[in-house]
């Protein structure tokens, strides 16, 4: 693979105008689609096969009135003080706020509060039902406009009035905040090259990739429904690899310059050697996204094809694109005038740092551990749920609608559980009926249910359950568990069945399915990641600790998880505006991201340690001389990964500041204290066990020669005759 990086990348160079003509035309052809063929992005959070996907389906088909799976809103209106929502006054205004919503786009029912009986003991608080005949992700921002702009009147009557539910939401959308990441990234890449032309071209190529991957998902969003948190992520990995990937090559051709070879070789050199290690760190990176297909959730598997996409693009343009980039920056990207004449190798922080890990290699490895230990603490009580009213910006209107509606009806009014009877097979529709609703009405945390609602034929009813606690609590799990255990007895003893659905009861299965393919998944990624592992170092000790090194980064990073966004701890420092359960969307897609990205800095700092033991180093120097290489760059190429990530905190969306404050976490954790402090110490405790490899394992196993090994013996033997050779057959 080495040998055709090499052709690819010199091609690349000399073909360089023709190169970047295709890359320019291709951006523009997907912008250009982006911008004419794009759909709405769906704020939808379902899963196939669940119960409560099953009764809106049933729902849908049945009883198409109730506008199942349509978006919700729960309005909230407040009398002044010193008066109610039924006297004359505050009836007339209830009303008028009624009409103005039944007139708001796509509006199908608004449930009067006075028919409803909707009003709290106090009479001060009205609640108000409104259904769309869409879907949440299907209202545009004037739709959400309309039904905000609904209220104006009643306000200027001195009413307050807040808006709850998924009617509300808007789709999430990056910011200049994340910008900062960039900046951020530029001026780490500008100190590690020391010249504009080299820390300008990583940025560059990683726009481009991610405008590409960009346009392409939003291209497919126009024949696609899919959830609006794909972008970002993809935007959010895109950027961070991106930028890696081209850094790391990079480097190689400045190196490749000061040992004096000609620029279009230089980038031939790079491209084979330092692009193999591209090409296994993008595959790790990639099965581990891909991997979210497998587990059965449709939002999930779309975010994380669309990401590997990203990332594929990103592995493409650096083998591509960058070569022939170098070819229009040529030596300007050394930053300073090429000396043919090596300079004595000064010992750098690195190599200090490796020497003092291997010296004291016992106290530095349990100082490591202990620590991750403490930080991963408070994962051990983590909660998971997805986002709700609750967990909404304190000054949003969702949050606001949320503590009125808490104190007035109680938390459970925040999240009612809707109950399908299917009576179809009842012999007496009525009687089962009012049987479903009294088994309901006694089991515990059941504030009230509501007079059921029939379908034209008769044979669907529905039933509005309102809990006592709120949508997040296990109380309202159990619930729902005990309400679905009831329509076995129900069944048998008058032919209708019940199932429960709604969004508290969707959010509730959903979790569930998550929390269930967790581990399955990380068995998956972690399998086939120590196949491909050992193909690039030849040895099993290494991918296994690189596996259980990964392992202890997740553990410390979803410790920082809970404590910031569910124990609220440095929230004010980080600008986290709400705590609570964790998404339960954040461990498995955190577990997939980051184990690829760990793996980037395991192939890029130990394939040099390899290549030194390959050419007999003792074990002790290998590791030095690997990780003196390696540091500087995978430092690098870590803080830029950790501003990019953390620029994503300022996000506004809670599940897109919990994915960049973990990742930023993650990367922090496994680079600095997994891969520059654990792998230097277990490789010095290990020596030449850590690459031991069955025999008959290294027979089966194919040589990839990930480090471009064979290739620069091949062209350091005869460098004229090979070099035309190997040219000659790219041309």
């Amino acid at each position: 693979m080495a040998t055709f990086l090499y052709r690819l990348g010199r091609l690349s160079f000399r073909r360089r105008a023709l190169v970047a003509a295709v890359w320019a035309a291709v951006l523009v052809a997907l912008g250009l689609g982006a911008l004419t063929l794009s759909g709405q992005l769906s704020n939808s959070v379902t899963i196939p096969g669940t119960e409560s996907q099953r009764a809106v389906d049933l729902l849908t088909e049945k009883f198409p009135q109730a506008n199942a799976g349509g978006a919700t809103a729960r309005v909230v209106i407040e009398a002044p003080a010193g008066t109610t929502v039924t006297d004359a006054k505050g009836k007339a205004a209830v009303e008028t706020l009624v009409g103005q919503l039944k007139t708001a786009p796509k509006v199908a029912v608004v449930v009067d509060p006075f028919q409803a009986q909707s009003i709290s003991p106090d009479k001060r608080v009205a609640l108000a039902q409104v259904s769309y005949g869409a879907k949440a992700y299907e209202l545009t921002d004037g739709d959400r406009q309309a039904l905000l702009d609904a209220a104006k009147a009643t306000r200027e009557a001195g009413f307050t009035v807040e808006f709850g539910g998924d009617a509300v939401q808007g789709v999430p959308e990056t910011g200049a905040t994340e910008g900062l990441g960039v900046a951020v990234a530029a001026v780490v890449l500008i100190i590690t090259f020391g010249s504009l032309v080299a820390a300008g071209i990583p940025l560059l190529t990683a726009l481009i990739g991610v405008g590409t991957g960009m346009g392409g998902i939003f291209l497919a969003s126009g024949f696609l429904e899919l959830n609006s948190n794909t972008p970002i992520l993809a935007l959010m990995i895109g950027l961070a690899v991106g930028i890696d990937y081209a850094l790391f090559i990079v480097s190689r051709y400045r190196h490749e310059l000061k040992l004096g070879r000609d620029p279009e070789e230089a980038a031939g050199r790079a491209t084979g050697t330092a692009g193999s290690a591209v090409v296994f760190a993008g595959l790790t990176v990639i099965i581990a996204l891909a991997g979210l297909t497998v587990i059965g959730i449709p939002f999930l598997g779309q975010m994380g094809v669309a990401a590997a996409v990203t990332v594929a693009v990103a592995v493409v343009i650096a083998l591509t694109l960058l070569p022939a980039i170098l070819g229009f920056a040529g030596t300007r990207v050394a930053g300073e005038r090429i000396r043919l004449r090596r300079k004595p190798v000064e010992t750098t922080h690195g190599e200090r740092w490796a020497r003092f890990v291997a010296r004291h290699r016992w106290p530095v490895l349990l100082v490591a551990l202990a620590g991750m230990a403490v930080v991963a603490l408070p994962a051990l009580g983590m909660q998971l749920g997805l986002p709700n009213d609750a967990t909404a910006a304190p000054e949003s209107t969702q949050h606001k609608a949320y503590e009125i509606a808490s104190r007035s009806f109680g938390e459970g009014s925040n999240g009612p559980l809707l109950v399908v009877v299917d009576t179809g097979a009842s012999t007496n529709r009525q009687a089962a009926l009012g049987q479903a609703a009294a088994d309901i009405q006694k089991l515990p945390d059941v504030a009230a249910v509501t007079p059921p609602r029939v379908n034209q034929t008769g044979d669907t009813a529905l039933l509005t359950v309102i809990p006592k606690s709120g949508p997040s609590s296990t109380q309202t799990e159990d619930l729902v568990a005990a309400i679905r255990t009831e329509s076995g007895a129900l069944e048998n003893a008058t032919g209708a069945k019940l199932a429960v659905t709604g969004q508290t009861a969707a959010n509730i299965d959903v979790s569930e399915k998550l929390s269930d393919a967790m581990l399955p998944y990380l068995a998956l990624i972690v399998g086939l990641a120590f196949v491909l592992l050992m193909l690039v170092f030849r040895s099993v000790v290494v991918p296994l600790k690189a596996t259980i090194g990964f392992l202890g980064s997740v553990a410390a990073t979803f410790g920082a998880v809970v404590a910031v966004f569910q124990w609220g701890w440095l929230t004010d420092l980080l600008g986290v505006k709400s705590t609570g359960p964790i998404m339960s969307m954040l461990p498995i897609l955190l577990i997939g991201v980051l184990f690829g990205l760990a793996m980037d800095y395991q192939v890029f700092l130990v394939t040099r340690m390899r290549e030194e033991h390959v050419h007999g180093a003792e074990p002790q120097e290998a590791m030095v001389t690997g990780f003196r290489h390696g540091a500087r760059v995978v430092v690098a190429a870590a803080l830029i990964m950790i501003s990019v990530f953390a620029g994503f905190i300022l996000a506004e969306s809670a599940l897109i500041q919990s994915i960049g404050f973990a990742l930023a976490f993650g990367v922090l954790v496994d680079a600095f204290v997994v891969r520059m402090t654990l792998v230097p110490a277990v490789m010095s405790l290990l020596g030449r066990g850590a690459w031991w490899l069955p025999k008959w394992l290294d027979r089966i196993l194919p040589d990839v020669d990930v480090e471009g090994e064979k290739l620069t013996k091949h062209l350091d033997a005869a460098p004229d005759d090979d070099e035309r050779e190997l040219v000659g057959a790219s041309r």
